[in-house]
């Protein structure tokens, strides 16, 4: 099936490792282009290069939490291919601990980054589209099942799946789809000490998917692919819905 990605532009934030790269080589093998972003200028490089180089791929060094980033994104994106067509918002997972554990400085620290700065990049990149575009904003599992240790994340998630609602019935009479993704498990640098064989770190742990339907954790790709079609025209009548991406481990309807 062709998903009409030729010649369409992508931001994505967290596009230079797990999930966002996985998504990004996806919307490229599709002929998509993309613009990719990291706190890390290393990251950015190695994400560039992999992902066919500067006629296929830009990157900007940056920080969601900051307020200039996402029109930085959407100047590079017009910059570098002429237009934009989409985004994947994806943040950084706030840190571990109980919601009453959790001080007030890192519930503040985590409002402006997981929350404020998902928010004001879809904002941003939503007044940057036109007909046909989407953002999707990658959140957790944790959106509709709370996750033990994880209270801020079971405390902000839930909040930007009622967020992706609202701008999904507003940008929906321009003709442009917002949807949020729902990643379970799955294997990336970032999860490595979560789910990582000691021995081979690149497979996963025996028994770290036994309690997941399908048995296993997710691969990168798999989740990049699902990605890609729900931001490309093939999905065009799909916004406003929560997805989950993770072999069945949401148990609730």
């Amino acid at each position: 099936m062709d998903l009409g990605l030729a010649d369409r532009v992508y931001v994505l934030t967290g596009g230079t490792r797990g999930l966002g790269l996985a998504t990004a080589q996806c919307l490229v093998a599709d002929g998509a282009r993309v613009v990719v972003c990291s706190r890390h200028p290393d990251h950015v490089d190695e994400a560039i290069a992999e992902l066919g180089g500067p006629d296929r791929a830009r990157g900007l060094v940056a920080d969601l939490a900051h307020d200039d980033c996402p029109d930085r994104l959407v100047a590079l994106a017009h910059d570098a291919f002429g237009r934009l067509d989409g985004a994947l918002i994806s943040v950084g997972g706030p840190p571990a601990g109980t919601a009453l554990g959790a001080s007030d400085d890192q519930w503040r620290d985590s409002f402006e980054t997981v929350f404020l700065g998902a928010v004001r990049t879809a904002r941003v990149i939503a007044a940057a589209l036109g007909p046909g575009g989407a953002i999707a904003l990658v959140l957790s599992s944790s959106a509709r099942t709370p996750i033990t240790n994880l209270g801020i994340s079971n405390g902000f998630r839930p909040g930007l799946v009622g967020v992706a609602k609202d701008m999904a019935d507003e940008l929906g009479p321009r003709g442009v789809r917002v949807i949020s993704l729902l990643p379970g498990r799955f294997l990336t640098d970032r999860t490595r000490a979560n789910y990582g064989d000691p021995d081979d770190p690149t497979r996963a742990r025996e028994g770290a998917g036994d309690d997941v339907p399908l048995r296993r954790i997710g691969d990168a790709a798999e989740f990049g692919r699902a990605a890609a079609f729900v931001l490309s025209p093939a999905a065009s009548y799909v916004t406003g819905s929560s997805i989950a991406i993770d072999g069945g481990l949401i148990r609730a309807l």
